[in-house]
């Protein structure tokens, strides 16, 4: 089976070396188009548009920032409804609106293509080990002829339901992890203004019950200030007013979401756009008054 995978950024990259090192032979292009060479040397064929990479694939799969992108690959000028033949099949792995996924499948169906929405969890760690969970919206039988090659992105696949269902269940996934990301920062900054050792805080609270993936994995990260993106607070965002849009329609409130979602607009003020979610770490340290000058502790009593 050929695939093909526009966007070669932090997810979409080690999706296609792990297709490529199971055999596929994968086409690929990234707007950058020194991201998309890269793949080369591991036996990518690099294009220049999405028509191309759809000219010469089975699958397309999408993994790019925000709703606007992925309607500009897939339906804009020399995207991939323009190079795709009857019967391929486009799996969007990108998180957009559940809404915009379903008007996007209506008018791929119009030309004989198949979709799915397939958005993911799991991190840079996940996607570069393959072990990513993926949740599915669209035809089960279209995800059947398409799972050998999800299998080998992902540890777990679940069929959430229709088009724009996997888009909301991804959804969730952001819900949850926006109060997980405030729960590890408060813990972290009255960790330290309490003086105790935060590294050694962490490892207790993340083997018992209040342990989490982001206590385990963006903890540490938050204690030594390494705000190395896996998941920039940009794209957080990005998916926080999806979820704020789609539960305002549900008519399903969301106070933790909204908090932390302003909480994130001060860390962007502050100039953390770019940097991981774990950098919300500086707005709670900013609220408790904690220095970058001052020594773990130092207002402990």
């Amino acid at each position: 089976m050929k695939i093909g995978v526009v966007g070669t950024g932090v997810m979409g990259a080690p999706m296609a070396r792990n297709l490529l090192r199971a055999g596929y032979e994968v086409t690929v292009c990234n707007r950058s188009r020194v991201k998309a060479e890269r793949l080369a040397g591991n036996g990518a064929m690099v294009v220049d548009t999405p028509a191309e990479v759809a000219a010469r694939s089975e699958i397309v799969i999408t993994n790019v920032p925000d709703t606007p992108d992925v309607q500009k690959v897939v339906l804009g000028p020399s995207g991939i409804i323009e190079g795709a033949a009857p019967d391929i099949t486009v799996i969007d792995m990108s998180t957009i609106s559940p809404q915009v996924t379903r008007e996007i499948a209506v008018q791929l169906e119009r030309s004989g293509i198949n979709m799915l929405d397939a958005p993911v969890t799991g991190g840079e760690k996940g996607a570069i080990e393959g072990t990513l969970v993926i949740m599915v919206g669209g035809p089960i039988s279209v995800l059947e002829r398409c799972r050998a090659a999800l299998e080998v992105i992902g540890g777990k696949i679940v069929h959430a339901g229709g088009h724009g269902q996997g888009q909301l269940m991804k959804l969730c996934n952001q819900i949850a992890i926006a109060s997980n990301l405030m729960a590890a920062a408060e813990a972290v900054a009255f960790c330290r203004v309490a003086g105790l050792d935060t590294h050694l805080m962490l490892e207790a609270v993340g083997g018992g019950a209040a342990g989490s993936w982001v206590i385990n994995m963006l903890g540490p990260k938050m204690a030594s200030h390494d705000f190395k993106p896996g998941f920039m607070i940009k794209l957080q965002q990005k998916d926080l007013r999806l979820a704020l849009a789609a539960a305002s329609e549900l008519g399903v409130a969301l106070p933790g979401v909204a908090l932390v979602n302003q909480l994130f607009t001060a860390a962007e003020s502050a100039g953390h756009s770019d940097d991981g979610t774990q950098a919300l770490i500086t707005v709670l340290e900013k609220l408790a008054d904690i220095g970058a000058d001052r020594a773990a502790g130092s207002k402990a009593h």
